[in-house]
């Protein structure tokens, strides 16, 4: 693979983070930089390990990981997007509660393998071609981070916007990713 191959492929894989992360930003009360630069971390950092992970299923049993990885994306993001719904419509009530300023780092890694689970695919794949596998995870884990970060703090500003909807948004749309992996997958 090329540079500009790669360079597309990293974006490409990147997008799923993305959407959760802006869903993500915009549930939380202004979140900071550096929040955002965790998230972004995050998730470039699982981003970064599964299409290796993928690569190295993929020299073992590549029919069975492929097989079974949209549904297991579907399921963790039908999950934590539904209960991200439940929460936006239960909310706290009239109560007065200190608004949300980070999330939780076991969230965060759980959202980031549901939407990683497509760069694991493209190991998968990447295993059967020459590539150079740790040159090409290197820059899906940093478009990953990057777009992550950005989505982030183009949360911030929708969050306000949204007020409680915020969360409901943010549920629809791991969904929606879960469903689209899903659709991909059986119309591809």
């Amino acid at each position: 693979m090329n540079l500009s191959s790669t360079l597309l492929l990293a974006f490409g894989m990147s997008m799923d983070a993305f959407a959760a992360s802006i869903g993500k930003g915009a549930t939380l009360h202004k979140p900071k930089f550096s929040e955002a630069l965790r998230t972004g971390l995050i998730f470039g950092a699982i981003e970064t390990l599964t299409p290796l992970v993928g690569w190295g299923l993929g020299m073992l049993a590549s029919r069975f990981v492929l097989e079974w990885n949209h549904w297991v994306a579907f399921i963790l993001l039908l999950f934590l997007g539904g209960r991200m719904v439940i929460e936006g419509i239960r909310g706290n009530g009239d109560e007065e509660c200190e608004p949300l300023q980070r999330h939780g780092f076991w969230l965060l890694v759980t959202t980031a393998i549901a939407t990683s689970l497509d760069a694991m695919a493209v190991g998968v794949g990447l295993a059967f071609l020459q590539v150079n596998i740790v040159a090409t995870a290197l820059a899906i884990g940093c478009a990953t981070l990057t777009m992550s970060t950005l989505g982030m703090m183009i949360g911030r500003f929708i969050g306000p916007l949204l007020g409680k909807r915020a969360e409901i948004l943010g549920g629809i749309v791991l969904i929606g990713i879960g469903v689209q992996i899903l659709w991909t997958h059986f119309a591809g």
